[in-house]
């Protein structure tokens, strides 16, 4: 057995359970919108200072070159917002409104808008506590703040206790860099850009590695420099082309928007593609999405604002709360508005399946029953599917059934029977796929056809994509793909320099240039290993990869910041209070936009 396949299998025995009982079960969206909520209030909903004061900050009026950091605040907010808009905006907003509903966006709502107080108090505390001993090349992060918060202040067993605690951060912080700030980010661009073009996924991996390669060897002040130019150019692209598909389709916006909240308490039905979820499955992967697109609570964006030129710890917290109402409450919601208004989340099949299929009961290798599909592989032709798209080697389909009982990740009684194209091309003259062999997948047992309609299986990105395309043909197919490699890349970007941030605490400064080209080159590697086909194939596979790193970095970082966050609030109110009495007047105007995206230094 390879490699990738034993990885395949030991994560779809082992993963699962793990990730979903113990890193997502019920106490854990207690703990975080309990926490989001006191920080909300103890705070005094700093979500307020940050749209307003956070903007002022961000246009440059506050830069000073004379304070220590490496990049200016504009430049900050961008490298975190490189990690944060990626394919979390694309597909895992997907990912949420095709298993869990319009629903789930509701939640992504109530997560992006208590994330803004979580933000602001992580940055914070990160400002407070980083390290600037070389001030061209800062270190900060919540694996900072409990050693030098804690662990430096109090001193004997507390300094040991401190660092354990800061390397456990570091570990899942590695983690979730290695799945979700790469591997996630790779395959969805693989995937997209293998419906489309057919272009073999590992020749897209290899690409993302190499691209990674060349900016993150150039450190922080690169990255900034690119994420600068990227991030602004990027949400750009992606936010016109969402509102000309809105335009088009002739959207209702507000309508829609009630619908999402409607939907939250009292769930669709199973309907197309769509199967069906309860409210608290639809809760739970709003909650899960957004996390995972706005990192509140994880401890991630912290890194990448520690490098921001400022002697006020709560001038770079407030411009963090900026990021969750961009990422969640602008982007994301963009994105289930596209989906939501071309009907592509309940979207029809494409027509009917030309073979001979029957689901029976049957035995797997690790000796349980389940349901197989029972027919031969190789079929004349599937429905032609409408320009640009066409079915590909690679391609993946599903066919819609029934079972006894419920779903256990949806709550209903609604399956997919999925297969995979391995081969076989769309014709030219557009009238179905010829000499086609198709490789199906284990059904669950006892499960009862409901019709032969055939359905794209589009996972997370490529579903976006097929939204913008049903509004305007081939908008999906240039501007959604060009967009997630955009996402994808300033993403991987990002999340290798907070990875680089855990491996220099792990292991010290001293051997630093040893064992961060050691890390830099393994993150690469995954990043190829991430496009290999077969390594991932359904979105509850995708999910659960994003699920992982998330969620054993909120395990680490939230009892951090509850237990030194009454600093943050210290902080807030010295400087909140100094404003109040008119000590904290902009030095100078706003520079010229131009000069805060390059980061020249202000006079």
């Amino acid at each position: 057995m390879n490699p990738i396949q034993w990885f395949v299998d030991f994560y779809n025995k082992h993963i699962p359970d793990f990730t979903d009982n113990f890193l997502w079960g019920q106490h854990t969206f207690i703990i975080l919108l309990g926490v989001g909520l006191l920080f909300t209030v103890w705070s005094k909903f700093i979500q307020f200072r940050a749209l307003t004061h956070g903007v002022s900050v961000v246009r440059g009026k506050y830069d000073d070159k004379r304070d220590p950091g490496a990049i200016n605040h504009f430049q900050a907010l961008s490298a975190a917002l490189s990690a944060t808009v990626g394919l979390g905006n694309i597909g895992g907003v997907a990912v949420a409104v095709a298993v869990g509903g319009p629903g789930a966006v509701f939640w992504m709502w109530v997560v992006g808008f208590l994330g803004m107080a979580i933000k602001s108090v992580e940055v914070t505390l990160a400002m407070i506590y980083r390290d600037t001993s070389d001030p061209d090349n800062p270190h900060g992060g919540a694996m900072w703040v409990i050693k030098r918060g804690l662990g430096d202040k109090v001193g004997g067993l507390a300094k040991p206790f401190a660092w354990i605690v800061g390397a456990i951060f570091c570990i899942t912080l590695l983690i979730s860099t290695m799945t979700g700030g790469n591997m996630f980010q790779v395959w969805n661009v693989s995937r997209i850009t293998n419906e489309y073009f057919a272009v073999d996924p590992r020749v897209t991996g290899i690409a993302l590695a190499t691209l990674t390669a060349l900016v993150i060897i150039g450190g922080i002040k690169r990255i900034g420099a690119v994420a600068g130019k990227l991030v602004p150019l990027m949400c750009g692209m992606y936010i016109i082309g969402g509102i000309v598909v809105l335009f088009v389709k002739a959207a209702n916006v507000p309508d829609l928007l009630l619908y999402i909240v409607k939907d939250a308490f009292n769930p669709h039905e199973a309907t197309g593609a769509f199967l069906g979820a309860t409210a608290w499955f639809g809760l739970t992967t709003g909650l899960r999405r957004a996390l995972f697109s706005n990192e509140a609570g994880q401890g991630s964006s912290p890194i990448a604002h520690s490098a921001a030129k400022t002697d006020e710890p709560v001038r770079e917290g407030v411009v963090a709360g900026l990021e969750p109402f961009i990422d969640t409450c602008l982007v994301c919601t963009l994105t289930a508005l596209v989906i939501l208004s071309t009907n592509t989340w309940n979207r029809e099949s494409v027509g009917e399946f030309k073979g001979e299929i029957a689901i029976v009961d049957g035995v797997n290798q690790q000796g349980e029953v389940v349901g197989k599909v029972d027919a031969s592989t190789a079929f004349d032709s599937l429905p032609a599917l409408p320009p640009p798209a066409g079915w590909y080697k690679g391609n993946r389909l599903f066919l819609l059934a029934d079972v006894a009982e419920p779903n256990h990740d949806t709550g209903t009684k609604r399956v997919r029977v999925s297969a995979r194209i391995i081969e076989g091309s769309e014709d030219a003259d557009g009238n179905g796929v010829k000499d086609l062999v198709i490789q199906w997948e284990d059904a669950p047992a006892g499960a009862v056809l409901i019709d032969k309609g055939v359905y794209q299986d589009l996972v997370g990105a490529p579903l976006t994509g097929h939204a913008f395309d049903r509004a305007i043909p081939g908008l999906g197919k240039w501007l959604v793909t060009a967009v997630c490699w955009l996402f994808a890349f300033s993403t991987m970007i990002s999340w290798s320099y907070y990875g680089e941030q855990g491996v220099i605490f792990l292991f010290g400064k001293a051997i630093a240039p040893l064992t961060v080209l050691l890390y830099k080159l393994i993150f690469c590697v995954l990043a190829i290993v991430a496009s290999w086909p077969g390594f991932l194939d359904t979105d509850a596979q995708l999910g659960l990869l994003a699920d992982l790193g998330t969620g054993v970095m909120l395990l680490a970082n939230v009892p951090i910041i509850v237990l030194m966050g009454y600093q943050a609030m210290r902080a807030f109110n010295d400087y909140f209070g100094r404003m109040a009495r008119g000590e904290m007047e902009p030095p100078h105007e706003a520079p010229p936009i131009a000069k805060v995206i390059e980061g020249e230094d202000v006079e």
